[in-house]
């Protein structure tokens, strides 16, 4: 299994940064069926072949994820693809 880790850096308020965060994981149910559940400042993240937690911390967003089979062979777009989006929604 691959592994990603991530840490977006932010000047949003909290508030802003969750409804962001919740956009993306409507998003991610919508494109792939992963599923979001928040618990305290987290989203748990559960999917086919996915499995993360997206934190947010004191002025940046951390996202975790352990990618299944699969989805470890296209580790690098997934990736990728999770800094692009939150740049652009919290740059």
């Amino acid at each position: 299994m691959a592994s990603i880790d991530i840490q977006q850096p932010h000047s949003r308020d909290d508030a802003d940064a969750r409804s962001i965060v919740d956009d993306i994981t409507r998003q991610l149910h919508e494109r792939y069926g992963v599923s979001g559940t928040w618990q305290g400042d987290a989203v748990r993240l559960a999917g086919p072949g996915l499995q993360g937690l997206v934190e947010l911390l004191p002025g940046q967003v951390r996202v975790t994820a352990e990618l299944g089979f699969l989805l470890s062979a296209l580790r690098g777009q997934v990736e990728g693809e999770i800094r692009r989006v939150l740049g652009e929604r919290l740059g």
